[in-house]
Order: C-alpha cells, then structure tokens, then sequence
C-alpha cells in the first residue's frame, strides 16, 4: 500500500463520472469541501489485506497525531503505484482503511471509491505538512517499511535505550554529583535546564519550523528534496561552499592532530558476523536493502569500515595509539519522521568519524584528554564558542568511581555544570561519552562534538595488536566526530544567528564561511573596469569578491548586500577611481571607512587566517546569476 498524507487547510472534490464498473454507488454528485483536516491518498497494491489496512490506519492516525489534526479523509488514488489490487480488493481494504480510523480517530470522511474526481486542495505551509509512506504485507507482522520510517529494522540498543533506567545528575567541575531534582538551576543554567528538560522527557518530535528552516530557505543555501525521501537535502551553491569549507577544515584539523584518512563503503552485509553483534550495541535505526540473496544494510557511521580496516592491519603496541579518519559523505540513520525538520536532524548527513585505538585504558584516557581539547578547538573555529553549548557526559556508576578525578577534569576544563546521565550498568558498548550540545529557540538540543571510550569491538572485530611482551590484544577504540554532523554545524550556526537577530544584533556567518565576503559595487558602467581590476586584486589575495554590475539603484543594491549578510560592501564612482582609497561599508560594525585595498585585503584575511579557501561558487557578476525560486 502507498499513502499520501497532506495536513491541508482545506480540500474541494466533485464525483464525475464512475471510472470502474464495480464503482460503488452514491446518493450524490454534489462538490464536498472539508476544513482544516489530514488528506490520505491511497493506494491499494497486489496482496494487500485488512492487516495492511490496520497498519495503514494506525500510521495514519500517528500522523494526525503529529500535527495535531483530529478530521480525516480517506481518498482512494490509484496513481501512486503501478501495481494495483483488483477492484473488488482495493475497495474492500479502502473500507478496511476507513473503519479501523474510525476506532481513534475522531472525525473521519471517505470520498467514494471507483469514480473519477476532480478536486481542489491546499496544504498547509510547515515541515511535516507532506507526508509519503509504503506498506508491505510481509513487514507487518514486523516493523512498517515506509518513507515515514525508511524500510529498516530497529536494533537491539535502540530497544533497550527506550528501555533504559538513567540517574540524571548535575555534575559540578568541583566534581559533585548533583541529582537534578535537587540542583538549583540559576539564571545562567537556563540552556542547561532546557537540555536536562529535554533529554529527560525524550521527546524529540518537532511541530514547528524552527529559524533556521526560514534562513536556509531565504539565503538559498539549502531546501527539502521533494523528489527524495525525508530527511534528504538538496544544497544551492551557497550552501554546498560553505559545506565544503566545513568539511575541509574539520579534516585539516583532524590530520594535523594525527588522523590516517581512508574511505569505507556506504553498504554492508548485515549477517556478517561482526555487524549483526554490533548494531544491535548502537542505537540507530538503519536503511535495509536486498540485493541478490544479501540483506544490506546502509551505514549509520563509519564506524564498521574502519574496524575491518583495523582489523587487517598488523599493529604493534609500538603504533598506538593510531587513528583513522573518514568524512562519510553519507551516513544514514531512519530517524522517526517527526523528528525531521530542516538541518537539525537528516536521514542522510555528513559526519567527520575519527577512531583512535588504544592498547589500555590508561592510553585512552590520555588521548580523549587530546581529543577533548581538539573538539573545544574546532567548535569554536566553526563559529560557537564554549557559552553556545551545553555539554552532556554519561557513564556507569563503576566507571564513575573508578575515574572520577578524570571525569571531573574533563567537566573543569569546560568550566560549567553539565547534565550527567549515570547507569546502574552498561546497556551499549561504550562506558563513558560526552557530547557538545547546541540549545534552539524552540528547546530542542542537539548534539555537535563527541566522543566515546569503546571497550567492546575490539575483540567483536578481531581487531589485535602484539603487546610488548609478544602477547595478542584486543585495543580499547575512541569514537570522535569533532564537530559532528557538518548540517548540523550548518543549523547551529544559522539557529545563533536567529538568536543574534531577535536580540537587536547583527545575524551573520563567520567571514571564513560566507560565499562572499566582498561585495563592489559600480556607480555606472563607467567604473566596471576599475571594479574587474579590484575584483582580480581580492581573488589573488583568496578573498571571495563579487560585483553587483545589474541595472538598479545603487540603494537597492547596497540593500540587497545587507540582506544577503555581505559583510563588506565597496561602492566604486568616480571619487574611489580617482583616489588609492575605497568606500566602505561595514555591516557588522554599521560604519562607512575609507581604507585603500591593502588596508580590506589585510582586514579580512586577518579573519580569516588559518581556514580553508575556496573561490565562489557562482558567476562573479550578479547579473549574471540564476536565480532559486524559494
């Protein structure tokens, strides 16, 4: 069976003409209209049954649920497959459909079956407003395989992570353990509370569209794919340099700190013998695929490709620790369809994945201090700084008292309280992992920087290494993404801008990141030359440099400069021509300075300093320019 669900503001139909002998009759042909309800096409398939019609409804009603609607109508559509039921089934499981809705759900229309229509529909303008799912008989039994929850199966830690008794605490950098119903919360704990707020309650699930949504759209750096499923982008050439620009940076950073890149496959087998153990010790929910007679699955992180790397190497204590390093372009996680908005949270995203494999844990200990600093380090370059995030830090109650003093030098260095989740005992294959977290307008947390002290998939891979006395071990394995997801470097960003904005600032992008950090404009046709020799002087020196050379007012344009977060705006007349000084405007600071071009190159390389370059993405000229339709 195929759904499409469409949350709309209202829906016109008129019955025409019956389309199928077997049509079913109707006491009218008159138009009927419907106000502020869920809209489910539906199609029948070969082998569907009354269990894929309970399911159908129950996935329906979960939906409605989601976006708080309460009317329904079911309207048969046969134009989202090309494998059909017969007639005579289709209509018996749309009925079927229309009367398990009605168990919970409150007000519920069927439009009839077999007729051609025609109709008039408006859907509703937020994320989740659209809505695709597939069906299958053979997966009801089990799980639901759809675009809403992406055809895979849940792993055993995911399971057990709902599960999962937690102690949650405060934990001070003085090192005392707070439970959080005693911890006074201050007037600076205010993000700390909402995060402790929001791991505790668990639920993820998003019902508006946070700012960033509206930024990505505006600026055209990114959009929803229509033609995918959820949870998938597409990026303007705004938004690919600027992810380029993360990218390269993160990988820098992390080869300078001794990261060995390689690259592992998208794909894996899912009954070798390390996988089916270790996903089910990793809370994600993975993407399924049959090909041939193997049951593949797409990977969640890069970790597995790694690990069998690792295991094929010959190791000696000598070489620890080592570490190797991938960008993963992509990874895939079937995150719940209600948890998907924007760049907060994909089905497919980018992670920086670096592994460092230890020979104990005194070794590990060491390097995740390494770690710790380089995550500080590069969260900051991207443009957060140590106040723009929360941090969080879970671990067993044994390795608790075992470490303390190290756990509490960790906390110290970050120089805050931070939410700690204690278990009794350990449920995945870490012991202990802390996370950055960046707080939204709308409460919702999400995590950036992390890593984790592995004590598991050494041994479940095979993975060894010759001790100094001739002995084979098993390496203790750290989990690192220094940033996190590069989309969600991307969200934060455009979330602190928001914030920036709403408190009377100035939103912006670091300088290093913007697609254009200079923009000349011309006063007439006149002054173009002089503009392509200055446009040539700031590209040699790698500074991104454009020019406004359309036909508008010059207001207009040094307006539209400001729009699109430009930070420095050169105007080029007669005066800048005749002199060795330019006009310019400084949008951050909100001031005209006059500075010859040495004096701007020097400024913004100063900021710039130390991070990647890349020329832009698009045409020099803005008229020249192709324009994205919002």
């Amino acid at each position: 069976m195929r759904l499409l669900q469409l949350h709309s503001d209202f829906i016109e139909y008129e019955p025409i003409d019956k389309e199928i002998k077997g049509a079913e009759e109707i006491q009218s042909k008159a138009k009927v209209r419907l106000e502020d309800l869920v809209v489910a096409f539906v199609t029948v398939e070969t082998g569907d049954d009354e269990s894929v019609a309970k399911a159908a409804a129950g996935e329906i009603a979960k939906y409605m649920d989601t976006v708080k609607a309460s009317r329904l109508l079911v309207y048969p559509y046969a134009h989202l497959s090309s494998d059909l039921a017969a007639p005579d089934v289709a209509a018996g499981v749309v009925k079927a459909v229309e009367s398990f809705a009605r168990e919970t759900i409150k007000e519920v229309h069927r439009s009839p079956f077999g007729w051609t229509k025609s109709f008039n529909i408006k859907v509703k303008g937020h994320p989740l407003a659209e809505n695709a799912k597939e069906i299958s008989k053979s997966a009801v039994e089990h799980e639901i395989h759809s675009h809403d929850e992406g055809g895979g199966k849940e792993s055993t830690a995911l399971k057990n992570e709902e599960k999962l008794k937690s102690f949650w605490h405060i934990l001070l950098p003085t090192g005392e353990l707070v439970p959080v119903g005693e911890y006074k919360f201050k007037k600076q704990d205010a993000n700390l509370q909402t995060l402790v707020n929001y791991e505790i309650a668990k639920n993820r699930a998003v019902n508006q569209q946070p700012e960033h949504v509206r930024l990505m759209k505006k600026m055209a750096i990114a959009d929803y794919e229509p033609a995918s499923d959820v949870g998938n982008m597409r990026f303007y050439p705004k938004g690919r340099l600027m992810k380029s620009l993360i990218e390269q940076y993160v990988t820098q950073r992390v080869m300078e700190y001794g990261g060995i890149e390689v690259e592992t496959p998208i794909m894996y087998d899912s009954k070798h013998p390390s996988m089916e153990s270790y996903f089910n010790r990793f809370p994600a929910r993975q993407y399924n695929i049959q090909s041939d007679n193997k049951q593949l699955f797409l990977r969640f992180a890069a970790c597995f490709g790694q690990f069998l790397i690792a295991k094929d190497m010959n190791v000696s204590y000598k070489h620890m620790p080592f570490k190797l390093y991938e960008l993963t372009r992509y990874s895939f996680r079937r995150e719940k369809s209600g948890e998907l908005v924007g760049l907060r949270r994909l089905r497919a995203f980018t992670m920086p994945d670096c592994h460092a494999f230890c020979k104990d844990m005194q070794q590990a200990k060491e390097e995740f201090r390494k770690r710790f600093e380089l995550s500080i380090s590069v969260i900051n370059a991207l443009g957060l700084n140590n106040e723009d995030v929360e941090m969080a830090i879970r671990f067993t109650k044994d390795f608790w008292n075992e470490n303390k003093d190290f756990i509490t030098e960790l906390i110290g260095r970050f120089g805050r309280p931070v939410l700690a989740e204690v278990w009794e005992e350990r449920f995945f294959y870490f012991t202990l992992k802390w996370e950055f977290n960046y707080i939204d307008g709308m409460g919702k947390a999400s995590a950036l920087s992390t890593d984790q002290i592995d004590v598991e998939n050494g041994k479940r891979y095979g993975i060894e290494y010759v001790d100094e006395d001739g002995s084979r071990k098993n390496p203790i394995i750290l989990h690192n993404s220094p940033s996190g997801a590069v989309e969600r470097v991307m969200y934060a960003l455009m979330e602190k801008a928001a914030k920036i904005s709403k408190t009377g600032g100035v939103p912006s992008f670091p300088l290093w990141l913007a697609h254009t950090q200079v923009r000349i404009i011309p006063v007439g046709k006149e002054h173009i030359q002089f503009c392509d020799n200055l446009l040539a002087q700031l590209s040699s020196s790698q500074i991104r440099a454009d020019i406004d050379d359309r036909d508008e007012s010059i207001g207009k344009r040094i307006r539209e400069s400001e729009t699109e977060w430009i930070r420095y705006t050169a105007v080029v007349g007669d005066k800048e021509v005749n002199s060795a000084k330019l006009t310019v405007r400084d949008r951050l600071e909100g001031k005209q300075r006059e500075m010859t071009v040495q004096e701007l190159i020097e400024e913004v390389k100063a900021q710039t300093k130390g991070r990647p370059y890349l020329p832009l993405n698009l045409p020099r000229y803005v008229s020249a320019r192709p324009q994205i339709m919002a």
